[in-house]
Parts: structure tokens; C-alpha cells; sequence
């Protein structure tokens, strides 16, 4: 019997990936979303048989439905349509969607599938605490899929958590691990989105390059394996070959390795196997040359935001994210400069208009959204340009 799956965000690459790894015979597509990436959504459709899809931008909706329409594909403008389409619970759904527009989908779909894999780090960062509610009423598995994640959820068993000392994820370092930061101000975008190892969109490789990506991984994993700060550290790792280790108090360390391949956690938690074949030799070449060492706060100046994370669920993590995805997006569309990121994000944040936020608590999914408009507001008005 075929399982069935939706896939949110599929032509980013994480969803891409996702695609790629299905196996016609064992899953049966029902439902692919986009932005507006229309061509290709359009292939992906046609190539899957999948007979539903979203298109969240309306000028493209309009422009491209008769197309889909001709070539029996039901299309959809908006992600308010899925309660719509999915009428039975489907075995996965995989949530890519990028940015904080994830976290409204993901609650809709949550009653809706038997196992939502998360990559969408911005609504389990926001919205964890509305996330754990609906996976419990519905009865849904939740597995995370992003690298550091999926490494600390399959390495983990439930008499481990009691035991954990200390929780190390990760970092490349990005493409400017060995440039000093004084050296980044006329940096193009596109130098910056050069990861030396990942294949990702735009969004995320500027967030690995500010070390901001790390800083949000490391609030999901607070969440996610409800542990305290104390009990999670960040390790530069250049090659991107360990993913995660766990020090237990009784000694023992735990670690997950593998390729800087999405693909790898995506098959894992969807039971798939990967036919990696005769990987060893590669592997202990890996293996024999790890290096870690610590992140350097002058290097990435965006990690003084690890103290101001409060230890309790917050409007600091709306606020956070972003006010990073604003000014992420004015250095893309080169309206800022690289360190420009850094120094507003680092001003703003301890701003005395924000802090008295920190101590209060999102209850719903309008006490995000208006938060997010509250923190869009401030920035236009009082964002620096600095060396632009």
C-alpha cells in the first residue's frame, strides 16, 4: 500500500531533495507547494503525478492556473487551502517552507498527517510551544530533520535526557571562517552565498555565513529537547562531517556523522534506505581529519546573542528572527552592506523598546503575527546604514 505525502515548499532544496529520494512505487504524492516558482513546481508535478498544488503568490496563480488545470492539476492560491485538500491523514508531511510563514501551515497540517518532518526552523523557534500542543491532541509523531536535529534525535533514547551533560552542535564557519570581520563590509552577496560545503538557498547561506543559523539551531534544540542553556554549546567544524555530538555524564560521547547531504536525514527518518554502498574508505578519510575548534566572538560577533536568550518560550525569539530576515533581505537586494546585518541586529535586540517583551509570552498565532509587524515598523524607522 502506497504511503501518501505532502511536501510544503517543494522547490527549495529541501524539498527538492525530498523529491528526489521518493520512491514511485512505495509513495503516492498528494500535495506540492511553491512561493512562485511555477516551472518548476510544474515539472516536479508532472514528473510525481501529483494531482494537487499551491501557489502561494496570486499575480503567479492567476498566470499559470489554466496551464495546470489543462494537464489535470488541481491548483490552489494559499496554504489556508490544505484543510481543504487533505481530507485524511496522509503517513508524512515534510514542512521546507523558509521563514516565519511556515509556522501557520505546519499547525494546519499537523492534524493531518501521521508524521510531520520539520526543517522550517523559524516556526519551531517561534511557535514551539503551539506546535507541542497540536502534535499531542492529534496525535502526530514530530521528527526535525535539519542535520543537528536529526543527529540528536536518532542518537538519543528516552532514558538518555536525564543524563545529558552537554549537547555540541556544529558549525561550518561559512565561506569567511578565515577572514578577519573588518575585511566584509563591500562584500557582494554573491561571495556570500558560497558555502564551501551545503547546497542551500539564499536566506540560509547568508544566516551560516553571520554564524545567525547556528544561534537559531541552537534556540531549536532548547526547545525542541527541552534542555537548559548550560546544556548546549557550538563548535566550529570546517568539513561539515559531524553533525552533532552528546556528552552523557557518565563519560560517554555520543556523535553523528555524514555527509553534508540533506538527502541523508530526510531517507533516515522517512525509513528510506539511501543505498550508500562502500562508503568506508570515504568515510575514514573523514573520519581520520576532524577538527573543531571554538567560535571566535570577534569573527562572529552575532553569537553575544547566546546570553540574551531567555531560558522561557518568549516574544524574544519573534523579535529575533525578524528583525535577521528584514536585514537579511535589504543586504540581498544590496540596501545594506555585510556588517550592516550584524550591528543593527546586535543594537536593536538589546534595545529597552524590545526588552520588556523578553518577559512575555506568545499565547497565539496573532500575538506572533503582530509582534512581527510591531518589530518590521522599528526597523524601517530606525535602521543604520553604517558604511553603505
Amino acid at each position: 500500500m502506497q504511503q501518501k505525502v505532502v511536501i510544503l515548499g517543494s522547490t527549495g532544496s529541501i524539498g527538492t531533495s525530498t523529491l528526489s529520494i521518493l520512491k514511485h512505487g512505495k509513495f503516492k504524492v498528494e500535495l506540492l507547494t511553491t512561493n512562485k516558482n511555477v516551472n518548476k513546481i510544474f515539472k516536479q508535478a508532472i514528473l510525481h503525478k501529483v494531482k494537487n498544488i499551491i501557489i502561494e503568490d496570486k499575480i503567479k496563480y492567476l498566470k499559470y492556473k489554466k496551464k495546470f488545470e489543462r494537464n489535470n492539476i488541481n491548483t490552489y492560491h494559499g496554504l489556508n487551502n490544505i484543510k481543504k485538500i487533505i481530507k485524511k491523514k496522509v503517513s508524512y508531511c515534510i514542512n521546507a517552507i523558509s521563514g516565519i510563514d511556515g509556522l501557520e501551515p505546519t499547525l494546519d497540517i499537523i492534524p493531518k498527517t501521521k508524521n510531520i518532518l520539520i526543517a522550517n526552523k523559524e516556526s519551531i523557534i517561534c511557535g514551539w510551544n503551539l506546535i507541542e500542543k497540536k502534535l499531542i491532541k492529534s496525535q502526530t509523531r514530530f521528527i526535525p530533520i535539519d542535520s543537528e536535529h536529526f543527529s540528536i534525535w536518532s542518537l538519543l533514547n528516552k532514558n538518555d535526557f536525564k543524563n545529558i551533560d552537554k549537547i555540541v552542535l556544529t558549525a561550518s564557519g561559512g565561506p569567511f571562517l578565515n577572514k578577519p570581520i573588518n575585511s566584509l563590509a563591500n562584500i557582494k552577496p554573491k561571495i556570500a552565498l558560497k558555502h564551501p560545503n551545503w547546497k542551500m538557498g539564499k536566506k540560509i547561506s547568508i544566516d551560516s555565513s553571520t554564524m545567525m543559523n547556528k544561534i537559531f539551531e541552537y534556540i531549536e534544540a532548547k526547545k525542541i529537547f527541552n534542555l537548559k542553556k548550560k546544556n548546549i554549546s557550538i563548535l566550529i567544524h570546517p568539513t561539515s562531517y559531524v553533525h552533532a555530538l552528546i556528552f552523557f555524564k557518565n563519560g560517554l560521547i555520543k556523535l553523528a556523522a555524514h555527509k553534508p547531504k540533506m538527502k541523508i536525514p530526510i531517507s533516515s527518518a522517512m525509513n528510506l534506505n539511501n543505498n550508500n554502498k562502500n562508503q568506508i574508505n570515504k568515510s575514514l578519510k573523514s573520519l581520520n581529519n576532524l577538527k573543531f575548534e571554538l567560535p571566535n566572538i570577534k569573527k562572529f560577533p552575532l553569537m553575544a546573542i547566546i546570553p540574551l536568550i531567555p531560558e522561557k518560550q518568549s516574544y524574544f525569539e519573534t523579535i529575533l528572527i525578524t528583525l535577521n530576515d528584514n536585514l537579511v533581505e535589504r543586504y540581498l537586494n544590496n540596501q545594506i552592506n555585510y556588517v550592516s546585518i550584524n550591528k543593527n541586529l546586535l543594537k536593536i535586540i538589546k534595545n529597552q523598546y524590545f526588552i520588556k517583551y523578553y518577559k512575555l509570552k506568545p499565547k497565539n498565532i496573532c500575538d506572533i503575527k503582530n509582534m512581527i509587524k510591531l518589530t518590521k515598523k522599528y526597523l524601517d524607522i530606525n535602521i543604520k546604514y553604517y558604511d553603505k
